[in-house]
């Protein structure tokens, strides 16, 4: 495709769309790939799917392929689902919850997210969904950014308790966060100070492409 080719040398956008959710949405061909892109992020592939690459690898492959239930807030064009399933070989389910609807669309069309018949797309709010939700997770993925912009509810203490509450003995959750400043760096350490050590386990992974930073709890008993 001389699109694939010419796309190593300068990027070229193949698909823009205003939506009311997310703003602007774009598709891009970059270095021979597919990305999915916010007017000022990337939303899915490229730095964000090395970011939570690097997150499930420090969880641990062997221990993601021993999982039955995954969820995964704020779906996107689904690169860490394809992570999920075409790297790590993982054979459980998936659900992705994500409140775009123009979004799957999307990631139907250009991503054939479609044709992944373990995940299961939920059009919902991620902060309604975990109230409601009666399963266990042994993987709980928060990946929600309004472009470069996080939700609030995202490091509410009653949410991160809600999330812990929905956690199999010994899951995990990966937390993908942005730093843009020192507010934002308070804003991480208050999050983690509030999980509770007698019954998780916690770190962050700092720093992760520039911008990112990635929060690990896990369940220890």
């Amino acid at each position: 495709m001389i699109q694939k080719l010419f796309s190593y040398i300068v990027p070229i956008k193949i698909f823009k769309k205003k939506s009311q959710r997310s703003k602007i949405i774009e598709v891009t061909w970059a270095n021979g790939e597919l990305v999915l892109d916010s007017e000022n992020t990337n939303y899915s592939y490229g730095s964000l799917q090395r970011i939570l690459r690097y997150g499930l690898r420090n969880i641990g492959y062997d221990a993601i392929l021993k999982m039955d239930h995954i969820l995964l807030l704020g779906v996107a064009g689904g690169s860490v689902v394809k992570t999920l399933v075409d790297e790590i070989q993982y054979k459980g389910r998936i659900t992705g919850v994500e409140i775009d609807p123009e979004m799957i669309k999307i990631a139907n069309e250009y991503f054939n997210l479609n044709q992944i018949k373990q995940l299961e797309v939920v059009i919902d709010d991620a902060f309604e969904f975990v109230l409601k939700t009666k399963n266990k997770y042994n993987l709980i993925i928060i990946d929600i950014f309004e472009d470069i912009k996080m939700p609030n509810f995202l490091f509410e203490r009653f949410f991160s308790e809600r999330i812990c509450s929905l956690l199999q003995n010994h899951g995990f959750v990966l937390f993908n966060t942005m730093i843009l400043d020192e507010a934002h760096n308070v804003r991480n350490r208050k999050y983690i100070s509030e999980i509770d050590p007698k019954l998780f386990a916690s770190k962050m992974l700092p720093r992760v492409e520039a911008h990112n930073e990635l929060i690990i709890i896990e369940k220890v008993v």
